[in-house]
């Protein structure tokens, strides 16, 4: 019989982040990363390193994080995609698997992504609780505003004072922010943010001071300024975790 044949395999999933350390695997945590590497290692008899499109933090979900591994399988990727969601947490669902050329990787390939941050002005309904940022608050943000301010960081600026590092980075911070815009329903506000990548908590960091700009702690100024000499600063702090989804990833 012939050997099978290494494959790539290109895979698409959603995840509730709520009760995980993030994607990534870490010492000690319990990341999603863990979660899927436990069950492709059952399934192939050996461990299984996947590559993700990027991290995503504790407590932020996706609806298309993207992930590649190389494994030789022989029934088809049908066969595959069913063994893979066996077994798996409830609040991770593979959502689809294909083979890919293997010159494919799901990080350094990546053309763009596209995240939605969502939160609730009020009082949120116990439903929403693990999926938005709840603002409760006497007087309603200035929506208007943030709009205002949403127009000013879209194109390609130095990100740097919306990011967070973790020692030195060695990436250019300068990215295409080519979409920012907002989608209401009442009380609820979509914040969608499209660009071709994003810093570490890039869109929370801008979602921070949307919001702090709609609450007057912030103007149209200062957000000019921190696009203009991109320092780090304790203005913008980052919005919580739970609002943001990854929504696709660009090849």
């Amino acid at each position: 019989m012939a050997e099978t044949v290494v494959t790539r395999w290109k895979c698409v999933c959603a995840y509730d982040g709520t009760d995980f350390s993030g994607w990534q695997s870490q010492p000690g945590k319990d990341a999603i990363q863990d979660s899927i590497e436990a069950r492709l290692g059952v399934i192939f008899g050996q461990p299984i390193r996947i590559h993700g499109s990027g991290r995503t933090d504790a407590g932020v979900h996706a609806r298309g994080q993207v992930f590649h591994f190389d494994a030789a399988w022989r029934h088809g990727p049908a066969k595959l995609h069913a063994a893979m969601r066996v077994t798996l947490p409830r609040s991770i669902q593979i959502r689809r698997v294909r083979a890919v050329p293997e010159a494919f990787h799901a990080r350094y390939g990546a053309k763009g992504k596209i995240y939605h941050y969502h939160l609730v002005m009020g009082d949120a309904d116990p439903f929403r609780r693990r999926t938005t940022w709840t603002i409760e608050r006497s007087k309603p943000l200035d929506v208007e505003a943030m709009v205002v301010a949403a127009a000013a960081l879209r194109g390609t600026h130095d990100f740097a004072g919306f990011a967070a590092f973790n020692g030195t980075e060695r990436e250019t911070t300068v990215r295409e922010l080519r979409r920012l815009d907002l989608k209401r329903r009442g009380r609820h506000l979509r914040w969608e943010f499209e660009a071709d990548g994003f810093l570490y908590k890039m869109v929370r960091s801008l979602m921070g001071a949307l919001v702090a700009v709609g609450e007057g702690k912030l103007t149209l100024d200062d957000i000019n300024r921190i696009l203009t000499n991109p320092l780090r600063t304790a203005k913008v702090p980052p919005a919580p975790p739970q609002g943001l989804f990854l929504e696709r990833v660009f090849y």
